[in-house]
């Protein structure tokens, strides 16, 4: 989802991540915008195809490969567009993001690119693939106990007292129309599909694919996937309204989020068929699809929207369908355990 980070506390309303940059909903002009500015520094990641998936399920999957992508996922789309939107001022001051990690990891890479710091602000309990990541691409972390600490508070006091501008990891409009250039880029090389999946954690990938959908493939039925224990989003896009819930347990550790942003909310609400789940024991399935059919490594939360797409293929037989693997980060010690069977 990418690829899609976690909150740290749940509240009775969702909090105000939208920044003074955020006024408006991103529209399709603003992908084709992110397009621009990452043409030559994103990776075009590849589409994939794998005869046993199709096989198996009579489905034609396209499998887009954002595991890939610089720093292992979509997130590096959203948040080099974000800092390189920036005027001069706001990058000789820098930057602060709040991140369980494909986030972190993106804005400190995107911010080494540019030339801008980055402070990042993340859950002392983030994974420690992704911590070593961000210190390694040189984000400054300051961590937070995400079950009794609000990062928003945090994140806002250290922003207000260094100067810093804040990009949130979702609820930002360059951040969603850069993460719409994933599916910009499959719809580009692969036409109008008959239906797309995609992970949903805050919904920034969500939503830029769902700009992208509109534009190039009205006709698509576009699919957010939550893990079970964290459904916010399927509750939200039932009851009409952005619902909070607490911080979930699941091995998605990128879509631990407990609500949809103000931004992606209207937008994802428009256009999605629907908002599936998938268990744990399904994304570890997936992981392990991968691994040994594809020789590809996947996370728990890049696997979200396979897992929901092979579960529908009896939906889809016959039928082109596009998946979004939004990451790869994952501690490689946990991987082989989950893959395992261990």
């Amino acid at each position: 989802m990418a690829a899609l980070d976690a909150a740290d506390s749940a509240s009775a309303q969702p909090p105000t991540f939208a920044v003074e940059a955020a006024g408006r909903l991103p529209d399709y002009d603003a992908v084709r915008r992110a397009a621009a500015r990452l043409d030559g520094v994103a990776h075009r990641t590849p589409v994939l195809r794998s005869a046993t998936a199709d096989a198996r399920s009579g489905v034609q999957f396209f499998f887009k490969c954002e595991n890939l992508q610089r720093m292992g996922a979509f997130k590096f789309r959203g948040a080099y567009n974000a800092i390189a939107a920036l005027d001069d001022a706001q990058r000789r001051n820098g930057v602060i993001a709040f991140s369980s990690g494909n986030h972190a990891q993106a804005i400190a890479l995107a911010a080494r690119l540019l030339g801008v710091s980055a402070t990042i602000v993340m859950p002392s309990d983030a994974p420690a693939a992704k911590r070593a990541a961000t210190a390694g691409y040189g984000g400054e972390i300051v961590e937070y106990d995400r079950f009794s600490e609000d990062r928003e508070a945090l994140t806002k006091r250290l922003a207000r007292e260094r100067g810093l501008t804040l990009i949130p990891p979702y609820d930002h409009p360059d951040v969603i129309a850069g993460q719409g250039t994933a599916a910009l880029e499959l719809f580009e090389e692969h036409g109008p599909l008959d239906a797309l999946f995609v992970c949903l954690g805050g919904g920034g990938l969500l939503a830029g694919s769902v700009l992208a959908a509109e534009a190039l493939a009205p006709g698509c039925a576009v699919y957010g996937v939550e893990p079970q224990a964290g459904n916010d989003g399927q509750q939200s896009l039932r009851a009409g309204r952005i619902v909070t819930i607490p911080v979930p347990k699941t091995l998605a550790d990128g879509a631990m989020t407990t609500h949809l942003g103000e931004l992606t909310f209207p937008i994802i609400r428009r256009h999605v068929r629907d908002i599936v789940t998938v268990s744990d024991e399904q994304l570890v399935d997936a992981m392990r699809f991968f691994a040994e059919r594809m020789k590809l490594v996947v996370e728990p939360t890049g696997c979200l929207a396979a897992a929901a797409a092979f579960e529908a293929a009896a939906e889809w037989r016959g039928r082109r369908v596009g998946v979004l693997l939004s990451g790869g980060n994952v501690d490689l010690a946990a991987y082989a355990r989950l893959i395992g069977g261990g």
